[in-house]
């Protein structure tokens, strides 16, 4: 009896260490507050923006997107509309982005957002839209948001954060100023048996194709060029860590 009791005693210690050990995700996806640039955060069902009234695009857009959520069955919007969040005078409207020759290119897509109808009608807000080249919309963006799924369906869940990078000599289109970025940012978190891993990718806002790994660059560097603190809420020691490295064999899907 007594060596049952010690060895419960010690399986009890074990549960509690393993407990403090385990890291806290909730909401790990939403970045530092900024203070470089205008923000105002809105939280939509399935995203959270960081709007930006100056550029009349989001500063980044994050959310998280499990296996549940990639399988979802909910069909696709069709008609993009001002954010009801945003003031009317802070907003794109859809007549921007007319005959410009730019996609309305979403930052949390469509297909993530098909597991419950108003998650995907608020995905087709223009809150959650930048003006971005057709082929890479089509194309390479399509391709990592593709992978992202993939990911989501194999490992649980992912952590998303996306948006433009907007250089210093910047054009706009449309009657309200809407800001061309010349780049978009995505970082990426996944925990697997208790461990974190992040990876960054960048793309220009131009056409072309290259191989999904050329893009691809620690987390670090993604915050260098768009000075956006990314997972803030991680344990400065694991942030350090894991924000300085790419493992990428934790970023492949398996067949």
């Amino acid at each position: 009896m007594k060596k049952a009791l010690n060895l419960f005693f010690v399986l009890l210690v074990s549960l509690a260490a393993c407990a403090q050990n385990k890291i806290n995700l909730d909401n790990v996806e939403i970045p530092a507050r900024l203070s470089d640039r205008t923000e105002r955060i809105i939280t939509h069902m399935g995203y959270t923006v960081s709007y930006n009234a100056d550029w009349k695009i989001p500063n980044w857009v994050a959310y998280e997107l499990t296996d549940v959520e990639v399988a979802g069955e909910e069909p696709r919007a069709k008609k993009f509309v001002p954010d009801p969040m945003v003031p009317k005078y802070e907003s794109a409207t859809t007549d921007d982005y007319k005959n410009s020759g730019w996609d309305r290119g979403h930052m949390a897509p469509a297909a993530d957002m098909k597991w419950h109808q108003q998650a995907m009608r608020e995905s087709f807000y223009l809150s959650n839209v930048c003006p971005q080249n057709h082929n890479l919309n089509g194309g390479v963006w399509k391709d990592l948001e593709e992978q992202v799924r993939d990911l989501a369906a194999q490992k649980g869940h992912i952590y998303v954060v996306c948006g433009p990078i907007v250089s210093d000599d910047y054009q706009t289109i449309g009657a309200n100023n809407v800001v061309i970025p010349s780049a978009f940012f995505k970082v990426l978190l996944q925990e697997e048996n208790d461990r974190i891993h992040t990876i960054g990718f960048i793309y220009e806002n131009v056409a072309g194709r290259r191989p999904m790994s050329t893009y691809a660059m620690t987390v670090d560097e993604v915050e260098a060029l768009t000075g956006i603190d990314f997972f803030p809420s991680l344990p400065d020691k694991i942030e350090k860590r894991v924000e300085a490295e790419v493992d990428f064999t934790q970023w492949t899907v398996k067949p």
